[in-house]
């Protein structure tokens, strides 16, 4: 575990799991994001100190009163709570909670969405909740898309909820309704059909969207991307015995998507235009590793291919290359990457880099809008995975709720099933100069990297066996000392035993 701070009155500590930072002396048994050990807390710094909110009287916990003095009123004029319930008004800031009333919007229902409403409606058992979600259908496991695709999970088990819990849980969803605009100076949101929502906390959890590059042909009949299960019933439907299908993007996506296709009986082509797979989180060796999974998985791997447009006259019929080979192909599934659903919040005058900016408790530039998931940006991050997605959404609805939580960060980490492989990726994977150490090992179906730099472990790649994975965080997040096993030259076997329990 890390050293403490000096100042024994403003210790914190942050989740190694999920980024939830708790202040107090020591860290707690565990975590109320993500459930996470004592064991998983590391000594937390923060980059810089915000600014201390101005105070503002006193504010009663009941029902979120503010009086204006210089102490609290013997009884509360909204809800006649006594003196005993009302806390300095900038105890939200600093974590105090004020049990929410009236009215919270969440905007998106995907897992940031989703773990928002659980989280507030556990902190807040009188709160209104209105879920919004665009697609017509229950809010569902994204993630198992390409399972779905593969034909190893059926429709019905896709949602992540039925429909009886949202109504045990008084949360309003309305589905195939999303938001068209939205006013921080009324708090209210316009809806597609026609309603008015004002609020009292708004979580924009929106999520992102397929990015489409600009290629000529992109719009061809036969040419899909693949975000919702819409999308994978489109695709669905164009399969017929022997398609050729043609997947563009060596990432998770594009690897599960062509894998699902081959499993249905496709003839597949994987284009990547990098000289291997997933180049922003694997070596080229392990990139070259992992591609003996894929071509056994039935796949036609091609890389450094990049693609000059789409053949066809209305319907796709090829992919041209720049080196001007042409891939046949009846079905184009694009897995370029996504971009966050910020036009909303850009609209509304909200700051926006590439996502939503918003803070230490994932507050956004305007006052009670909160954001989560793909659709925000913490401290220069998108994340956009799942796991960090779950954790943002849990922590936003706390702080809907007047939890006064805050995200930290989590490691910028891939721990992964690729084609039933164990794959993790975290840290650096390359030296950035020659003052870096490296580790390498593959044996036995497995391939491991650690990479060194000052005595410290900053980087790992391992593929085949992921059990160390958590070790690995732990000792990248704790700076936790190498130097022992550096001279001679640094082993993978000695790293790992070096690791902390």
């Amino acid at each position: 575990m890390g050293k403490a701070v000096s100042d024994s009155s403003d210790l914190a500590w942050r989740c190694g799991v999920c980024g939830y930072i708790h202040r107090g002396p020591t860290p707690p048994e565990s975590c109320p994001v993500c459930g996470a050990a004592r064991s998983d807390f590391e000594a937390y710094h923060p980059p810089a100190a915000p600014p201390a909110p101005a105070a503002e009287g006193w504010r009663c916990t009941n029902c979120g009163y503010v009086h204006k003095a210089a102490g609290p009123p013997e009884e509360c004029p909204v809800c006649g709570a006594v003196k005993g319930d009302f806390v300095p008004a900038t105890a939200a800031a600093t974590g105090e909670p004020v049990r929410a009333v009236g009215t919270v919007v969440v905007l998106g229902a995907g897992i940031a969405g989703l773990s928002a409403v659980e989280a507030l409606r556990q902190a807040s058992p009188k709160t209104r909740i209105v879920l919004l979600a665009r697609e017509g259908h229950l809010p569902y496991y994204r993630l198992n898309l390409t399972r779905y695709l593969a034909g190893q999970f059926s429709r019905k088990e896709l949602p992540l909820h039925p429909k009886t819990w949202y109504d045990e849980n008084r949360v309003e969803l309305l589905t195939g309704v999303e938001a068209v605009a939205l006013s921080p100076q009324d708090r209210s949101v316009q809806t597609s059909d026609g309603r008015t929502i004002v609020y009292d906390k708004l979580i924009l959890t929106a999520g992102a969207h397929p990015f489409v590059p600009p290629l000529p042909g992109a719009s061809l009949a036969g040419v899909h991307s693949l975000r919702t299960v819409d999308d994978a019933d489109a695709i669905l439907a164009a399969l017929r015995p022997d398609v050729r299908a043609v997947v563009i993007g060596g990432g998770i996506l594009g690897i599960e998507t062509a894998a699902a296709l081959a499993r249905r009986g496709a003839a597949v082509a994987l284009l990547e235009s990098h000289a291997w797979l997933m180049p922003r989180q694997l070596n080229r060796r392990a990139g070259e590793l992992l591609a003996q999974y894929v071509v056994g998985a039935g796949v036609q791997l091609i890389t450094e291919a990049r693609t000059r447009e789409l053949a066809g006259d209305g319907c796709v019929s090829g992919v041209l290359l720049d080196d001007g080979r042409t891939v046949p192909a009846d079905l184009v599934v694009l897995a370029t990457g996504v971009r966050s659903n910020s036009h909303l919040a850009r609209k509304a005058g909200l700051e926006v880099n590439q996502g939503v900016v918003v803070d230490n408790r994932l507050g956004t530039s305007a006052a009670d809008i909160l954001a989560a998931g793909d659709v925000c940006e913490h401290h220069g991050v998108q994340y956009g995975n799942w796991a960090a997605a779950q954790f943002q959404g849990a922590i936003a609805g706390m702080n809907a709720a007047g939890l006064a939580v805050e995200f930290g960060g989590i490691p910028r980490s891939n721990t992964l099933k690729v084609l039933g492989v164990d794959l993790v990726s975290t840290g650096l994977f390359e030296p950035a100069d020659g003052s870096y150490l490296l580790a390498d090992r593959e044996a036995e179906g497995t391939y491991f990297r650690f990479v060194l730099h000052d005595g410290l472990l900053v980087g790992a790649v391992m593929l085949g066996d992921a059990a160390p994975a958590g070790r690995i965080k732990k000792a990248i997040e704790s700076r936790r000392d190498f130097s022992a096993v550096i001279p001679g030259g640094p082993t993978v076997q000695a790293v790992l035993d070096h690791l902390p329990e």
